[in-house]
């Protein structure tokens, strides 16, 4: 057990040199500044700031769990220990509360599907666990949260400050295509971001619905909606069978841009480019302010090894992968 130990950590040391090297000739998408408790490798979203609008992605560093979650995995479901991952979301709410005292997450439960939940000051700590892929809230101090180790986070903010939502986008729920749903039926019509849009609007309204934009319709809101896209799976490393491609493209034919046949394969497996097909479905909303992840490889979360955890990557040569978490809430200062 040693020895096979030994091999993993030799072969991640070497991977880890080989990507710093590639790592360091690229840009790198926008991170907090450094503090005492906020590593640099986490991630602040590019977007315009908006008053009182908070949000960060978390990377692999600043925690204290060990190999293969190493160090700062937040998901409870992957075979860590249970203190490492209570202490890692500790470290994280106190990052949170610097900036907003008594903020609370809620860390929900994803399931690939497409529901949202409304969170607010009356149901956030008794929401831990809940499965939903996507929250919206417009209670200050109440903390959008999403777990990820290759789907796609999706962040989005209302421009007036008084609304944020997040959502879980793996192929499934960005399709439309939960499991269980049984393929004949096709997929759903909308998906997890069309859902989580939806209750956005709702929000936005509530919020205003004793001021001047009571009642705006869906196109205004989106024209007010910034998103962010956090890293996840890239498009050279996304291979997915010929049924899903055809999932999407019964939604939206020009969706066929974003598969790339697999050499060899062609007909069967494909290459998908998962932030482009969510760019794709948040511009068909009305939401063309889009920002982070635009399938490059600097956001490939099986690419960088030593950012990024990735199931896809670990789970079968390692046992298990650890998850980040991308994070958008409000504060009073609006």
């Amino acid at each position: 057990m040693r020895c096979q130990l030994s091999s993993r950590l030799i072969h991640r040391l070497a991977q880890m040199r080989s990507e710093s090297a590639f790592m360091n000739s690229l840009p790198k998408p926008q991170t907090q500044p450094q503090t005492s408790s906020f590593p640099r490798s986490w991630l602040m979203p590019d977007w315009p700031g908006i008053n009182g609008v908070h949000a960060l992605c978390t990377s692999r560093d600043g925690g204290v769990s060990q190999e293969p979650w190493g160090s700062m995995n937040l998901g409870d479901h992957v075979g860590d220990e249970p203190e490492h991952v209570q202490r890692n979301r500790e470290l994280l709410g106190n990052v949170i509360s610097a900036q907003t005292p008594g903020a609370c997450s809620a860390f929900l439960r994803q399931v690939h599907g497409v529901d949202v939940l409304a969170l607010d000051a009356s149901n956030v700590k008794e929401a831990a666990g809940a499965a939903f892929d996507a929250c919206v809230t417009r209670d200050a101090g109440v903390v959008c949260t999403i777990m990820v180790a290759d789907c796609l986070p999706v962040l989005l903010a209302h421009q007036s400050g008084l609304v944020v939502g997040a959502a879980h986008a793996g192929w499934r729920g960005l399709a439309g295509m939960p499991p269980g749903r049984n393929t004949l039926e096709g997929p759903l019509p909308g998906g997890v971001l069309e859902s989580l849009f939806q209750s956005f609007c709702h929000e936005v309204r509530a919020a205003f619905a004793q001021g001047a934009i009571d009642g705006e319709d869906a196109g205004a809101i989106a024209a007010r909606t910034q998103a962010w896209l956090g890293p996840c799976i890239g498009p050279e490393s996304f291979e997915v069978g010929a049924e899903v491609r055809e999932i999407f493209l019964a939604h939206d034919a020009q969706a066929i841009q974003y598969f790339q046949p697999v050499a060899g394969a062609e007909g069967r497996k494909y290459l998908a480019n998962l932030p482009q097909l969510a760019r794709r479905r948040l511009q068909a909303l009305g939401v063309t302010q889009i920002y982070g992840n635009d399938g490059s490889r600097k956001w490939c979360t099986v690419s960088n090894e030593s950012q990024f955890f990735s199931h896809r990557r670990d789970a079968g040569r390692l046992g298990s992968s650890g998850r980040l978490a991308a994070c958008v809430w409000r504060s009073d200062a609006v």
